[in-house]
């Protein structure tokens, strides 16, 4: 690998402003396309954000959006801007194998809605980025894809479950980035690398075809600034009826509206929610982020617990639904599978339909709780994870006790934002002792997305962060 990896010049420009370069004609699609494929190709085999590349596709989507330019054709709104899908995204003649051998072979024939959408706005795929199996956890490995590093310390886990996402836009391959979340899986890679992730309000960017789970899995973009992140909320979002949770209403103008004043803007801050264990040090540099938004002139109140640790009730849905979707399987493919999605699934079958109506009731009081928040402050803002990268392969931290399958425990600040489908996002905003980054979370009540990208906005002119670059080792992981 060259220690100078390919389309450095370019590569640390937000999507926004190689959208103008394009427009100038001072960059190409297909020159920006050969670019982002050679800088794919230099990393691959270090960070393994890939799980299938599309190369030959994109040169082919490049030329074709090369060649409407030259005939006078209007710009899209991503034209010739090479992005990145999730590998649980369905891809129409694309394998979506989901980090998992029961799916290795699969190769959709629907392209998800989102995938319509953002191919109609000019982008240019690259390819499909790693996940955990199914995307059942936090961390940055399969039984399929092997694992997958952060491009911060290789060897060290990158988050899930949109694990090659958020690689991708921390080591700049590519500019926007397809995430999806259904337990913090665009949060907590995008906090473990030091970049941006955003989950909308649920139904606000439609999910077909979509999982079997309970109507917890939100579609969003993982980028490195919030301008970025707006501009490809604006292509994803919008009513779509072959999603039936889809909102009816169109999204916001997240772009034109990201500017606010945060003068005045009452906020929560809560390090702990009241009971979760936190990291001391992952505290101290969130505590200070916060001080941000006092100095920007909102009105910040720490506030102690806000509702009852709703970890049982999580437990049940999250086991119950492999359990539903995968029992059948595991006779046949237990042994190919990850051991802690075969010990989550088996505990799902415990789980009686009693049980399953009980967790829906704490899930409903949640809510009520969320929303009473809301009612009194216009944002919320945690930690995004309790502990900062450690060392893959590992479902916990070495100096955290290990409770079986059960990893959300170090990430206990997501889940709830799920089953309350309000928007969240997550910023970086610092960097531990051993240069691991750290995220600060700032959360809506439902249907704010706009006041979340607001706050982020605001947050990152404050404290920016787009300067620091991940160190990129060229020498290859042991792992």
């Amino acid at each position: 690998m060259p220690a100078q990896l390919p389309g450095e010049e370019l590569t640390w420009l937000s999507a926004l402003d190689v959208l103008a370069l394009l427009r100038r004609r001072e960059v190409s699609p297909v020159e920006l396309t050969e670019l982002a494929i050679a800088r794919a190709e230099a990393l691959q085999p270090i960070l393994n954000p890939f799980a299938t590349t599309t190369f030959a596709l994109a040169r082919e989507q490049a030329r074709a959006l090369e060649a409407e330019l030259r005939r006078g054709a209007p710009m899209r709104r991503l034209h010739g801007l090479p992005i990145t899908l999730k590998d649980l995204l369905f891809t129409k003649g694309i394998p979506t194998k989901a980090g998992s051998w029961i799916f290795a072979e699969r190769v959709p024939d629907v392209d998800a809605v989102v995938v319509e959408r953002l191919r109609d706005a000019g982008a240019v795929f690259l390819g499909k980025t790693t996940t955990p199996e199914l995307g059942w956890k936090g961390c940055g490995d399969s039984p399929l894809t092997g694992v997958s590093h952060n491009p911060w310390k290789l060897g060290y886990n990158a988050g899930g479950s949109s694990t090659g996402a958020a690689i991708c836009a921390a080591a700049g391959i590519g500019w926007l980035h397809q995430g999806s979340d259904g337990a913090g899986s665009i949060r907590m890679p995008a906090a473990f690398c030091g970049v941006f992730g955003f989950k909308p309000s649920f139904g606000r960017v439609p999910y077909w075809p979509g999982p079997n789970n309970d109507m917890i899995s939100h579609i969003g973009p993982i980028t490195r600034s919030v301008a970025d992140a707006a501009l490809m909320l604006e292509v994803m979002a919008g009513p779509d009826d072959r999603d039936l949770t889809s909102l009816a209403s169109s999204p916001e103008p997240y772009l034109a509206r990201l500017e606010a004043d945060m003068t005045g803007k009452r906020i929560a801050f809560s390090a702990d929610l009241g009971y979760l264990r936190v990291d001391p040090e992952i505290k101290a540099i969130v505590a200070d982020a916060v001080r941000a938004f006092e100095e920007m002139g909102a009105i910040v109140e720490p506030v102690a617990q806000l509702w009852p640790d709703p970890w049982e009730a999580e437990r049940c849905f999250y086991a119950s639904n492999y359990a539903g979707n995968l029992g059948q399987l595991l006779d046949r493919w237990a042994e190919k599978m990850d051991p802690g999605l075969v010990a989550c699934t088996c505990d799902g079958m415990r789980y009686s339909a009693a049980d399953w109506v009980r967790a829906k009731q704490v899930r409903s009081e949640l809510y009520d709780a969320v929303r009473a928040l809301f009612a009194r402050f216009d944002l919320l803002l945690t930690p995004t994870l309790s502990v900062a990268a450690f060392e893959a392969g590992r479902l916990f931290p070495p100096h955290w006790e290990e409770r079986g399958w059960e990893w959300h425990h170090w990430a206990g600040f997501c889940y709830p934002f799920n089953l309350t489908w309000v928007p969240a996002a997550t910023c970086p905003c610092g960097f531990t002792k051993e240069g691991l980054p750290v995220g600060l979370q700032i959360v809506g009540g439902r249907h704010r997305d706009l006041l979340v990208l607001q706050a982020a906005r605001a947050f990152e002119r404050a404290r920016p962060w787009a300067q620091h670059r991940p160190p990129l080792a060229l020498a290859r992981p042991q792992h």
